[in-house]
């Protein structure tokens, strides 16, 4: 089951649970104190370090990198992953994770270039409170009953019962449309679009998995208003493109767009366009962003109306939409391998490494002029825009740098010694491939930026044609399930029917959807939980993107629905998800 493997991811983190009675999940207005259940202790296996053979890590014992393979262990080599390469520290109260520098900054370089483009497009920055009060969260009666289950209350101040409960933030349209209201008048008050950068909750009672699913999280949420929805629907589109281009040209990271099904969209929403990725150890999809049209419905509940100039009043067309830290989770997922992350290097704190060789019997004066070069390439770099550091520590030897730096996934690393000095070159070794390059002094400024983007499109070539090659077309059930049982996602013709949705993904999570076949029969046991669950609608992919993975675009007139054989209208892609 997925609960298991979010059990493991878990593990280390649940020495102890919060039980502070100030916040109760999922009950509004309720002021009884409720106490989680801890979930049962699982011992992690004790895996034996699987890092290069000859490495410092297996000659000293140090435990210091990964110990298990990705592929044998996805969940334990995952958690593994988050807490040797530096990424986050588990926190007592579970599903809360503290976010360490290293993936700070990855997600400090998201933010500022996602921040950058959406100015262009007028967008401003804001800042809305925390709370919101019961009576505002629930005046939009399909927006609320979505996240009931995930709200958290506050319902006592010291040792006194609220008067009214305070929900957390799960989301912003409650909060902010009040004031829309006060703040759009005429039509030239709009559009308005706004953004914010916050922090939210929602309550999720599964497995927290750090990045992918956690209950407190770091995001942007843009809320913009419109007087026409041709408008408003333009702009869902510019924003989807937006987050293709995080995932892409930021992270290295296919994405596949396209429409959610009426059953997947957002609640309260119009509709709902998504990029889905694709992790591929456990074949599961995740939703990577969402950009929603609201259409009017918040616009009549909050009266956010405006003067069309011609006396009339109109209600506003609205959009929402948000990318979270869940960004930096599908991105480890994706690159990482046996020996720890690999960072796309536009996102990379470090994109170099320096590492001086200066063994025990290199002389000082031979000590002085590899520093000093090392010096001069430092300062080359940095006018090249490049994030450079230097690895100089005296009390660890180059093998545990080498490995250390690897763990941590820095692109490149510049080998440098005093014969390399006398030859006026170094060695960079890639960390996507481990390669190993001999680059004369001279050529620095232009080989390391194109070295870098020659990672960079490497990396995204390498994970499309993987994303590709699980993607499974089929045109009927057994073609559907087979595609499942392989671990894949599945582009099928779909009648978009809502009750067809439902029940296909009751009949994909029972036993009997699964096709039997010899190939899959040696399984273990971990590549069965990897496999189980019941499929849902990923989304309706844009045309061009099935032209773009080469996938079927168009229908034959004699295609029915794959779950209920009615006229199919639309190619759907289904799976198993986060």
């Amino acid at each position: 089951m997925e609960d298991e493997f979010m059990e493991k991811v878990q593990m280390q983190s649940d020495n102890g649970l919060s039980e502070a009675s100030a916040v109760v999940a999922g009950e509004t207005g309720s002021t009884k104190e409720k106490k989680e259940k801890k979930p049962k202790e699982k011992k992690a296996p004790v895996a034996v370090n699987q890092g290069a053979k000859g490495s410092d890590l297996q000659k000293q014992g140090n435990r210091d990198g990964m110990e298990v393979k990705k592929l044998q262990d996805f969940a334990l080599w995952y958690t593994q992953l988050m807490t040797k390469a530096e990424l986050i520290e588990y926190y007592d109260v579970a599903g809360c994770y503290i976010l360490r520098p290293w993936a700070w900054s990855m997600w400090e370089s998201v933010k500022e270039w996602f921040d950058g483009e959406i100015k262009k497009l007028g967008v401003e920055n804001a800042c809305f409170p925390l709370f919101v009060s019961s009576s505002r969260l629930s005046v939009e009666k399909d927006h609320v009953e979505g996240f009931s289950p995930e709200v958290a209350w506050v319902t006592r101040s010291g040792n006194h019962d609220l008067e009214e409960p305070i929900a957390i933030r799960p989301t912003s349209e409650t909060i902010m449309y009040p004031q829309y209201a006060k703040w759009i008048r005429s039509h030239r008050d709009l559009p308005l679009k706004l953004n914010q950068w916050t922090n939210v909750v929602r309550w999720e009672f599964k497995h927290p998995t750090p990045f992918i699913r956690s209950r407190e999280f770091f995001w942007q949420e843009g809320h913009t208003a419109f007087a026409t929805l041709e408008e408003a629907a333009a702009e869902v589109l510019v924003i989807l493109s937006l987050y293709q281009q995080i995932y892409e040209y930021l992270l290295a990271v296919p994405v596949i767009r396209g429409f959610k099904s009426e059953g997947e969209k957002f609640a309260g929403g119009l509709y709902t366009t998504t990029v889905e990725a694709f992790i591929p150890p456990n074949g599961r999809a995740v939703q990577a962003a969402t950009s929603h049209c609201l259409g009017q419905n918040f616009g009549k509940m909050f009266d956010i109306s405006f003067d069309d100039g011609s006396g009339k009043k109109q209600y506003v067309w609205q959009n929402s939409w948000g990318c979270t830290t869940r960004s930096l989770g599908v991105m480890c997922m994706v690159h990482g391998d046996d020996s720890g992350l690999v960072l796309p290097p536009r996102v990379a704190p470090i994109q170099v490494i320096i590492i001086p060789i200066l063994g025990g019997k290199v002389a000082e004066t031979e000590a002085n002029m590899v520093m000093a070069k090392v010096d001069e390439i430092v300062s080359a770099l940095k006018l090249a825009g490049i994030r450079v550091k230097v690895e100089d520590r005296k009390d660890k030897s180059p093998g545990w740098k080498f490995n250390h730096w690897e763990l941590k996934g820095v692109p490149l690393r510049i080998e440098i010694g005093p014969r390399d000095v006398q030859n006026e070159q170094f060695v960079c070794v890639t960390r996507l491939n481990k390669e190993k390059t001999t680059v004369a002094l001279a050529d620095l400024a232009t080989m390391i930026p194109g070295m870098l983007d020659g990672i960079h499109n490497a990396m995204l070539r390498g994970a499309f044609e993987e994303y590709r090659s699980r993607i499974t077309v089929g045109r009927t059930w057994a073609e559907f399930a087979s595609g499942l049982e392989k671990a894949n996602v599945i582009l099928v013709p779909w009648c978009t029917d809502s009750e067809c949705e439902e029940s296909a993904k009751k009949r994909s999570g029972a036993k009997e959807a699964s096709v039997s076949s010899s190939e899959n029969s040696a399984e273990s046991s971990s590549d069965a939980r990897a496999l189980s669950g019941a499929a849902k609608t990923l989304c309706i992919p844009l045309e061009e993107e099935l032209e773009r993975f080469g996938l079927p675009t168009s229908l034959d007139p004699s295609d029915s629905c794959f779950a209920c054989a009615r006229p199919a209208t639309k190619w759907t892609l289904w799976g198993r998800s986060y």
